[in-house]
């Protein structure tokens, strides 16, 4: 006997949207049920939207999703169907993330999460309490409005699992899939056979097999069917939620949803027996582990998921689908930034294009974005088509169609080479091919009256005329000097942003995109203020290292023969006067490598290493070919840099979230932006450690600068 179950998954929720999302929710289970779905799983939260953050402490929240949530009970689309919907319920005065299970105008059980997610880019204990009472329900007096749909004065509210007629269902949140002891165990042991799951998982790069290897890993060794649901877009912050729902059965995946998409809804299917977990379960160690579990309480309704119907075939297993770093560079930020765009109401982006890779990197992005906008069109995806038209500024009777990448761009994207004398011919020719290749609208000026203006009012002011250091003069003039180019730059940015469109006739203004690497942000190697200032980022969380593989990626894949050039370049800011006998390059001005900075920012956030604790574990990685001194020297610079240059960090342009070593100071890595820099007691500690080391360099490899990174 086969069980027709369906996952709606992918949900592009947004915080607060309680009637776009109202209408999602209602479209996914429309089509559930029209691929004969008996039971449907939706996102964590997907009422309200999951990145609400303090809103979630507004009564107003509560209220609105219970308003939504009695539509949906009242509703034709949500009869016959069990569906499992996720919202914030307030119990007792506490408020609970919470799953409540529907079916046919009556709720069946509100289950609330256990485990919360509570680190990284997660603060949900900031806004609910974890459910404690494993096992336990309580009874739980229901809203008015709710009561007149369902009739029901009050419902089950806790630890327990949905048995129907032919199986038992039990509910897991997110964070619980992730915890060492998870709740499917258990419920497994006391004879649960399908498992929900409704995730808010955001996108970082690399991150995808590790969820998939729980899920599967969840019904390998204890037999079931495992629906895992996750929110797919944008939804209001700094992260992508990548979607990728999945169904297991036994260990083994069956069914996939997309990681990156356009789509507002995504509905994932799968045709399970039922009969199969029960004859995975056969194993005597399980039965005498099962014969000793504790007691779930069964909330029973009188329906079956299953019915008689025969010829239907279970569904296949599949191998579930990977994308490399490069393509999901390519895919993750520029849906981000769609979803942006479309939700900010605005008319399209302004990049500043340097002719360097990182805005390089920005600028493909925004094209990988619009190749996604017209394959959409060309299938005919309405939803797309339309944003798509009022972005764009075509009258509401329009009929156009952005079915050309390059054409669109033209409409949406703006890019600007802002040079100076300091500026070379090579970026200035790279910027203008690479704007040419993408279609971007581009503006090329030169900035240096503007520039000079500065100057000379400094020069009125004070007497004092600053020099370059090449031209002889300190540092402090040197860096002042580079500084009036970098912050002239981003004013300049948001002036063409918001008269861009009108000089061509049109209305509405740009948002400015910042394009400062994860690596040059960790380091403070950026202008407070300058162009990395911007409204939004889409590479602040990628690494340098990881970029470069992206535009290698993206020469071929996008046909873009011009990004060649760009990854032979030599880093550099070009703020300072070429001469013969000097170029501006960034790894020298940072006193480190790219791949060095990688190599420091995993140890410093991902393996919560200080100074001392980096050093020791570096003599052991680096020791071959860097004395214990050399890397003494190396990690007291980059602790030196990071805390000088840590306040930068408060006022970072809020980027796209990729790299498990971010130093987002606002929501990713809360420190302080006021350090002992020159941290006396732990370099202390480093350099009596490296005087006593022996140093097991061979000859010839010891002066080697960069140890690498793979």
């Amino acid at each position: 006997m086969g069980h027709l179950i369906t996952l709606a998954t992918s949900l592009n929720q947004w915080a607060l949207d309680f009637e776009g999302n109202y209408r999602r929710v209602l479209e996914s289970i429309r089509i559930a049920k029209q691929r004969g779905a008996s039971l449907r799983v939706g996102p964590e939260l997907e009422i309200c939207g999951y990145g609400c953050l303090d809103h979630f402490l507004e009564g107003d929240t509560v209220l609105h999703s219970w308003e939504i949530l009695a539509l949906i009970l009242a509703s034709d689309e949500a009869l016959d169907i069990v569906c499992d919907i996720g919202m914030p319920v307030i119990h007792k005065n506490v408020t609970y993330n919470c799953r409540i299970i529907i079916h046919n105008r009556k709720i069946l059980l509100i289950r609330p999460k256990m485990w919360l997610a509570n680190d990284g880019n997660y603060r949900e204990m900031r806004y609910f309490t974890p459910w404690a009472k494993h096992r336990q329900t309580e009874e739980h007096y229901l809203p008015r409005i709710i009561q007149q749909v369902t009739g029901q004065v009050k419902v089950p509210f806790g630890d327990a699992v949905v048995s129907t007629v032919d199986t038992c269902i039990g509910v897991e949140l997110c964070e619980e899939l992730f915890t060492p002891a998870s709740p499917h165990i258990l419920m497994g042991l006391d004879g649960v056979e399908i498992f929900t799951n409704s995730s808010g998982s955001h996108h970082e790069l690399r991150k995808l097999n590790t969820r998939i290897d729980l899920i599967r890993e969840a019904t390998q060794k204890l037999g079931g069917v495992y629906l895992y649901a996750n929110q797919q877009g944008c939804d209001g912050d700094r992260l992508y939620y990548d979607g990728c729902a999945l169904i297991a059965l036994n260990g083994k995946v069956i069914a996939q949803g997309s990681q990156f998409s356009l789509n507002d809804v995504e509905v994932v299917t799968a045709t399970i027996d039922i009969e199969d977990v029960r004859s995975h379960r056969t194993a005597r160690s399980r039965g005498m582990q099962a014969a000793q579990a504790e007691r779930y309480q069964r909330i029973e309704v009188p329906f079956a998921l299953s019915d008689d119907t025969f010829g239907r075939a279970p569904t296949a297993k599949m191998e579930p689908h990977f994308h490399i770093p490069e393509e999901e560079i390519a895919l993750g930020p520029a849906c981000w930034l769609w979803d942006y765009l479309r939700r900010s109401r605005t008319q399209g982006y302004f990049l500043p294009l340097s002719g360097g890779i990182d805005s390089c990197a920005t600028a493909t992005i925004v094209y990988s974005m619009c190749r996604l906008v017209a394959d959409a069109a060309n299938r005919g995806d309405i939803a797309v088509i339309t944003d798509a038209r009022r972005i764009s500024g075509e009258p509401e009777d329009s009929t156009y169609v952005p079915v050309d990448a390059k054409e669109f761009c033209g409409r949406i994207f703006h890019t600007c080479y802002m040079g100076t004398q300091n500026s070379s011919a090579d970026t200035r020719g790279r910027a203008k091919e690479l704007a040419q290749s993408i279609g971007s609208y581009h503006v090329d000026l030169n900035m240096d009256t503007v520039v000079s203006a500065v100057q000379t009012l400094f020069s009125t002011i004070t007497g004092c005329k600053p020099r370059f250091k090449v031209h002889g003069g300190s540092s402090a003039e040197n860096l002042a000097l580079q500084n009036i180019q970098a912050r002239l730059r981003m004013v300049i940015a948001y002036l063409f942003a918001q008269l861009l469109p009108w000089v061509r006739s049109r209305t509405g203004g740009l948002l400015v995109l910042g394009s400062a690497n994860v690596d040059e942000s960790l380091r403070g190697y950026l202008t407070k203020y300058d162009c990395s200032s911007a409204d939004i980022n889409p590479i602040g969380g990628i690494s340098k290292t990881d970029l470069k593989k992206f535009i290698a990626y993206a020469q071929g894949s996008f046909d873009l023969p011009i990004l060649e050039s760009f990854l032979t370049a030599v880093p550099t800011a070009e703020l300072e006067p070429i001469t013969e006998t000097y170029v501006q390059s960034d790894e020298a001005d940072m006193g480190m490598t790219y791949n060095e900075l990688s190599i420091f920012g995993r140890l410093r956030k991902v393996e919560k290493c200080g100074p001392y604790g980096m050093f020791t574990k570096l003599v052991n990685e680096w020791g071959s070919t860097l004395s214990p001194v050399q890397i003494a020297a190396k990690v007291k610079l980059f602790f030196f840099e990071y805390a000088r240059n840590r306040h930068k960090m408060t006022t970072i342009t809020p980027a796209y979230h990729a790299e498990s070593y971010s130093p987002d100071d606002n929501r990713y890595d809360l420190r302080p932006f006021l350090y002992p820099a020159s941290f006396p007691y732990q370099f202390g500690k480093i350099d009596a450690t490296a005087k006593k080391l022996p140093d097991r360099t061979t000859e010839g490899t010891s002066s080697r600068e960069d140890p690498g990174v793979d």
